[in-house]
C-alpha cells in the first residue's frame, strides 16, 4: 500500500478489537491486523487511537466515549489510518463490558461500510469539528 491509498474491506471482513477502560488495545483479530497493517505485537498495549485518521472529527470520538462510558452501545462510521499512511472506512459497533475480574473494557466490531454510507459520513463529518 502507498500513503493515502484507500483499502476497501471485502464483504466478509470483520475487524474486532478489545481495549481496556483507557482505550489501550488488549486484543485484535487477524482481520484488524491485516487491514490496519500492524502485527498483533505492535498493537497490544498501545492506545487504540493509533489507527485514528486525521480526517475524523474529535466530536465523533467524544460521542463514542460519552456513549460507552454511560454503558451504552455506540455505532458509527469511522475512517481509520493504516500503518503505511493509507486509510479504510468501517461501520463500527462499540460494546462496553465488565470482565470477570471486574475490569471495564470495550469491544469494537467493524464491518465494511458501503459507498453510500461513507459518502453520508463524509458529508456529516465536514460539518463537525
Amino acid at each position: 500500500m502507498s500513503a493515502g491509498q484507500e483499502t476497501i474491506l471485502d464483504d466478509y471482513a470483520f475487524l474486532v478489537s478489545e481495549t481496556d477502560s483507557k482505550g489501550n488495545i488488549l486484543f485484535a483479530n487477524e482481520d484488524f491486523c491485516k487491514i490496519a497493517e500492524y502485527s498483533i505485537d505492535e498493537l497490544i498495549g498501545k492506545p487504540h487511537n493509533m489507527v485514528r485518521h486525521k480526517d475524523m472529527p474529535k466530536l465523533a470520538f467524544k460521542s463514542l466515549w460519552d456513549t460507552v462510558q454511560k454503558n451504552e452501545i455506540w455505532t458509527g462510521y469511522v475512517k481509520n489510518a493504516t500503518k503505511t499512511g493509507g486509510y479504510y472506512w468501517v461501520f463500527a459497533t462499540v460494546y462496553p463490558f465488565e470482565s470477570c475480574d471486574g475490569g471495564k473494557g470495550y469491544l469494537s466490531c467493524r464491518r465494511k461500510a458501503s459507498t453510500e454510507e461513507i459518502d453520508a459520513a463524509v458529508k456529516l463529518y465536514r460539518t463537525m469539528k
